[in-house]
């Protein structure tokens, strides 16, 4: 039986919509008749994102990182089909020796707790035959010397991810796992340290350079609209799992 899965008219949340691999979901699914709520803690960058949406698009500015504001705002938003999480701050790559446990607490905070509490208290309202997908990352795979927090965190949502597609079936859960890409994920960088990492990872990658993130983006719509593979982790790296 062919089923209809299909974005038109399929209500879309994302959180952390408001730039980078976020936003380009936003804008693939309002391209193909979705509205879209993007959900993130700028309200500023929300209102951003969402007058530069061709299609049906709101937003909501919401601290992703309070358990209270994330359940306030999904008890008000009624129902909805599927819920995407790709909210997450800058990445700070230190040697183990290095490494201050208070941001590496932060990062934990954003990428696993934020996911979970958006899970929680998104998924009642998700209606059948909907999905989540969450953001992971090649570093859980692949790490490198000084990734030992980026590794843990995305190793983290991997394991989740399959543990919520057992948990919320028939609701689908899966995740997107990117290397790099060109997004504010690097802002912390200066603009010349950010060409030079762009530059020397994509120079070791099959593909010969780095991602771009409305390439990252089509994982997550054929993941909302393929209407069967659950507990899954696409991989979406350039080849970085080969080299």
């Amino acid at each position: 039986m062919q089923r209809g899965n299909d974005l038109q008219q399929k209500r879309v949340v994302v959180v952390g919509g408001s730039s980078g691999i976020g936003l380009a979901v936003a804008q693939q699914a309002a391209s193909q008749g979705a509205k879209v709520v993007i959900v993130s803690s700028n309200a500023e960058r929300v209102q951003k994102a969402v007058d530069g949406i061709s299609g049906e698009a709101e937003g909501q500015a919401v601290d992703v990182s309070d358990e209270g504001a994330v359940a306030s705002f999904f008890s008000k938003l009624g129902t909805f089909d599927h819920l995407v999480f790709t909210a997450g701050d800058s990445l700070n790559l230190h040697d183990l020796a290095a490494t201050d446990l208070q941001p590496a607490r932060r990062a934990f905070e954003l990428r696993y707790w934020a996911a979970l509490a958006a899970v929680k208290y998104g998924s009642p309202h998700i209606r059948k035959e909907g999905s989540i997908v969450l953001t992971t990352g090649i570093a859980g795979q692949r790490p490198q010397k000084g990734w030992v927090i980026a590794a843990s965190v995305c190793g983290t949502i991997e394991a989740l991810t399959r543990a919520l597609a057992v948990e919320l079936a028939p609701i689908r859960v899966n995740a997107v796992s990117p290397r790099v890409v060109r997004t504010n994920l690097w802002q912390n960088m200066s603009a010349p340290e950010r060409e030079r990492l762009y530059e020397s990872v994509g120079n070791r990658l099959p593909v010969g350079r780095v991602g771009e993130a409305p390439e990252i983006a089509q994982a997550y719509l054929f993941l909302m609209q393929e209407g069967f593979g659950t507990g899954q982790t696409i991989v979406v790296d350039g080849g970085t799992v080969l080299v």
